[in-house]
């Protein structure tokens, strides 16, 4: 369910507020943003670490949107011209078909006043900035499955763990676990997947398990979904995982085999009203402070490499970026997927269909 917020920091509404706020800070008060994002642990996580502490330096009123996702939106605005949402996040893969479509500003990293160099994997990108690190990870519950799956082959093993699975309604990462899982090496699955026999490949071992798969859509369904006992297995965002065990009191197991590392971005509708207090927005989120400060929230890796010296050592462990981590770690290739997205969901939604 969409839903909205107002963020107005009541420091901004005071003359106490006013009179403590700098004349830069001045600059940009009475200004307004509005920000969207995927909701949940996610965005509560950026509510404290971004929108908040802008609020309250710049007096700039965010208004919050959520989405799940659809580029349709995006689309839609853009070619109706009524852009109202300015800053979006996004995941690199839909970040990339976005550009390609035109449909995103291009980001001027001058303008920006943040060194492109620092960002990991900012190069794959014309029209985003590169926030976050985070994992689609298979995941159990260990009170319900004490001796739970320990390779992503056990994800295809209705023997070995019989029950329904959660998965994620998309191509994206299944297609990628299947070929793992069918015995590609890590460092081939996107030189397989590129090939019309490597598709069939990964569609033949999605189909040994395609009747116990549940989909989820939104990134709260997969734990809730482990929660009501609905799988003994999903996959997830190693983020949403983590809040569902420190907040909720889940026994709920992270399996890092395969994990498969994406990054979390932010982008500029086309044509959008505000776009100076866009880029005045995405270059606070980017500076080394502030993104160390988003993994006290959530565990996932900042993407500006200055920022990890001011991450909490409690932290990084659960990161998915951590050494222990990412021996066994596919890298999601946000070019391919821009390349051969569409292809891949028109199959992948008619597979499911039938």
């Amino acid at each position: 369910m969409k839903k909205s917020y107002m963020i107005a920091g009541a420091l901004a509404m005071t003359s106490l507020a006013v009179a403590a706020l700098g004349p830069a800070k001045l600059a940009f008060a009475g200004s307004q943003l509005t920000v969207t994002s995927y909701g949940g642990a996610r965005q509560a996580a950026e509510r404290k670490a971004y929108f908040e502490p802008y609020v309250k330096q710049t007096g700039v009123k965010i208004t919050e949107e959520e989405y799940l996702g659809e580029i349709s939106k995006i689309r839609a605005m853009v070619e109706s011209k009524s852009v109202s949402w300015d800053v979006v996040v996004a995941d690199g893969v839909g970040a990339v078909q976005m550009c390609n479509e035109g449909i995103l500003e291009r980001i001027d990293w001058k303008r920006l006043g943040l060194d492109q160099s620092k960002f990991t994997g900012a190069d794959k990108y014309e029209c985003a900035v590169p926030v976050d690190n985070y994992a689609t990870v298979l995941t159990y519950d260990k009170d319900k499955l004490p001796d739970g799956p320990k390779t992503i082959a056990d994800l295809f093993d209705l023997q070995k763990f019989p029950g329904k699975r959660g998965l994620l309604r998309s191509p994206f990462g299944n297609l990628e676990w299947s070929l793992i899982a069918d015995g590609v090496p890590i460092k081939d699955v996107y030189k397989v997947l590129n090939t019309p026999e490597g598709v069939d490949r990964a569609f033949k071992k999605l189909d040994t398990i395609k009747k116990d798969v549940v989909w989820w859509q939104a990134g709260a369904q997969a734990p809730q979904l482990l929660a009501d006992g609905q799988v003994v297995m999903t996959s997830g965002w190693n983020g949403r995982i983590y809040d569902a065990v420190k907040n909720s009191g889940k026994h709920f197991e992270i399996m890092w085999d395969a994990q498969e590392i994406g990054q979390s971005v932010y982008t500029i509708p086309k044509g959008g009203p505000r776009l100076d207090e866009a880029y005045k927005f995405i270059a606070f989120v980017g500076s080394p402070q502030v993104q160390a400060g988003f993994s006290r929230y959530i565990p996932y890796g900042p993407a500006n490499s200055e920022a990890i010296a001011f991450v909490d050592p409690t932290i990084l462990p659960n990161l998915p970026t951590a050494p222990h981590h990412t021996t066994s770690a596919l890298l999601i290739d946000a070019v391919f997927w821009g390349d051969k997205g569409d292809e891949l969901r028109q199959r992948f939604n008619a597979w499911v269909a039938k």
